[in-house]
């Protein structure tokens, strides 16, 4: 009885996470509160019957255990997948929260690069005209605008220069939230075996949902196997009831009036046989004495009728006398 509790209750605690993560992602899966009420049914369900079909059709025929294992591997694959869903979506979200708790570097409103470049081009284009024209007259109105053009050519320079700098702060905010949004584990795993992410995912959340399903299957097999009988001292105890209480014959000295000491035999009383229920101890040790019985498992369980686990009882607690 020690040894079950502990696995009924580590039972209960896996059956109870199991349908917690088919219920948040039958949940996650439906539209509308019908159909989300459906999905967490069916969960509730397969999870259910993935844990105690192993532990319920051990005694069944042997065609009621087919249909079982094939009924078992349909549950076990329909709750393993559940619970990927879960855990992918789990995943997903824990991502998005760690993304918007990075610290995003502040830039200001700039025009797009190709903007920038495009005025510059147009600007060198209209200096190296003002470059190749000979001035004739009015040179210091001439030299004034290619004055003007070489400082609006160089501003367009900073100002490219500035929008590239942009460009990589903003592509360092986007590395930051790439690297914020994937499990840290799962990217340097990822990255080890040579696998994309999605897929090292994946393979990750169903192995995770079939250790958990396989050791609740484990825990609750283990918790309802049929209790063992009691040990053998209440069976000895019973023995002792049951043996039929006799008595042997009783010598008296009696003193006679002469001074020698005559010793006289009285005869034998015996007291009344009481006659108790024979206990199966008791008459299988009295069957294996006669002769009518074999003294092994087998030969008690045929003789006594029980089950594998008593008639091995039955014949420790023997051996046991017998020592």
């Amino acid at each position: 009885m020690i040894r079950v509790r502990p696995a009924l209750l580590l039972a209960v605690v896996a059956t109870g996470t199991a349908i917690s993560m088919s219920v948040l992602a039958g949940w996650q899966r439906g539209g509308w509160l019908a159909e989300r009420l459906v999905w967490v049914s069916i969960g509730v369900v397969l999870v259910t019957g993935a844990h105690l079909l192993p532990a319920l059709c051990r005694s069944a025929p042997l065609s009621g255990r087919v249909v079982g294992a094939v009924l078992w591997f349909g549950c076990m694959a329909a709750a393993s997948y559940a619970h990927a869903t879960f855990i992918l979506l789990s995943q997903f979200h824990a991502g998005e929260l760690r993304v918007l708790a990075v610290p995003v570097a502040s830039i200001p409103t700039h025009r797009e690069l190709t903007a920038v470049m495009a005025d510059r081009a147009s600007v060198t284009a209209e200096l190296a005209r003002g470059n190749a024209r000979r001035c004739i007259r009015n040179c210091p109105t001439w030299q004034t605008r290619r004055t003007s053009l070489a400082a609006r050519l160089d501003a367009l320079d900073a100002e490219a220069a500035d929008v590239r700098r942009y460009q990589a702060i903003e592509d360092g905010n986007a590395e930051h939230r790439v690297t914020a949004r994937d499990d840290p584990v799962t990217a340097r795993l990822a990255m080890f075996c040579g696998i994309p992410e999605a897929r090292l995912d994946l393979f990750a959340g169903l192995g995770f949902a079939a250790v958990l399903e396989g050791l609740a299957c484990l825990l609750w097999w283990v918790a309802l196997v049929p209790q063992a009988p009691q040990s053998s001292v209440t069976d000895r105890h019973a023995v002792a009831r049951d043996v039929t209480v006799e008595t042997a014959p009783v010598t008296t000295l009696v003193q006679s009036p002469s001074p020698t000491a005559v010793q006289s035999t009285v005869p034998p009383v015996l007291q009344p046989i009481i006659t108790l229920p024979e206990s199966d101890l008791a008459r299988l040790r009295r069957d294996i004495e006669s002769g009518a019985v074999k003294p092994t498992v087998a030969g008690i369980r045929q003789h006594l009728g029980c089950s594998q686990a008593k008639a091995s009882a039955l014949r420790r607690q023997l051996a046991d006398l017998t020592a």
